[in-house]
């Protein structure tokens, strides 16, 4: 014990043994609450049976004796002859991608901004990016509604400047408003791991590559972009898993089933009679999907950590 207290007097603070597990515990006892046992739930439910006569899901938690029923006909609405999931799953691919592309795009230049030329407002213009998302998604979505309709201040405009001839019904079925709504709900996920990261760079740096003869783009795709990647990473991995699951922005800015996603699906299985199996197994199916983009996310952060980027 007098040994680690004076390699911690000349090396830096020593903690006790039970300092870090101790601080560790309430979010790991948290985690397997909150996220394990519902997610052994959606197991056994996926693995379950129907009830023959109310037509509800019977979950089975003995492992051993989970039926592979729904994953199969899943498997086979996927990929089999009568495969109607894949459209759906087309979709949620191209618009999500579309929608992290642009909230990238769009949300790069503005935690740039703020990083680098908002000096002591920095945390004020933050507060105002932030403050109108306090508001409830769906109030938001609500009023792209009121902003979109046949008679909403869009078709307004744009019948005011003659660029239409007619209302445009963007509610009904159009691919571009639900991307739009899609990136209107969710860049800010992507703006803020953006400004932390951007924050972190040291100005020296910076006026290093300057004083060596670069310009500022030279100095922007050599140094401030490479320096970035790892919140370029955070931001989309934050911003993508929850656009996978998401239905509400569809069901209010289309409700068609020509822009139908795999959340949509999975909302419209949980709530038809018979369906409650297949809505799991979906929903097991989606979440190892979504461990890709974490893991390789988990990887190149530990490698940037490796590397000291």
């Amino acid at each position: 014990m007098r040994r680690r207290r004076r390699r911690a007097n000349e090396h830096g603070i020593w903690y006790p043994r039970w300092y870090w597990p101790g601080l560790a515990s309430p979010g790991a006892l948290w985690l397997l609450v909150l996220f394990l046992v519902p997610l052994y739930t959606v197991l056994a439910i996926s693995f379950g049976t129907i009830d023959p006569i109310f037509r509800d899901a019977v979950p089975i938690w003995d492992p051993l004796r989970w039926n592979s029923a729904a994953f199969i006909d899943i498997l086979h609405k996927l990929a089999g002859s009568h495969s109607f999931l894949l459209p759906p799953v087309e979709r949620t691919l191209i618009y999500v991608c579309a929608a992290t592309a642009l909230c990238l795009v769009i949300g790069y230049p503005v935690a740039y901004f703020v990083a680098r030329y908002g000096g002591k407002q920095r945390g004020l213009l933050l507060v105002l990016l932030i403050a109108p998302f306090w508001v409830s998604y769906m109030m938001r979505m609500l009023a792209w509604i009121n902003l979109l309709g046949s008679d909403g201040w869009v078709n307004r405009g744009l019948q005011l400047l003659h660029l239409v001839p007619h209302p445009i019904n963007w509610l009904a079925g159009d691919p571009i408003t639900v991307v739009l709504g899609l990136v209107y709900g969710y860049i800010p996920y992507m703006i803020l791991p953006l400004f932390a990261g951007l924050d972190r760079i040291d100005p020296a740096l910076l006026e290093a590559a300057r004083d060596l003869g670069a310009g500022r783009l030279h100095t922007f795709l050599r140094v401030t972009l490479p320096m970035s990647k790892q919140a370029i990473l955070a931001g989309m991995v934050i911003v993508t898993l929850p656009m996978f699951g998401d239905y509400f922005t569809n069901d209010l800015l289309s409700g068609s089933p020509r822009t139908a996603m795999i959340g949509n699906v999975i909302d419209d299985s949980v709530l038809t009679p018979g369906q409650g199996t297949d809505a799991a197994a979906l929903v097991i199916l989606l979440t190892l999907l979504l461990t890709i983009p974490m893991i390789y996310y988990l990887r190149s952060t530990a490698k940037a950590m490796r590397e000291g980027v």
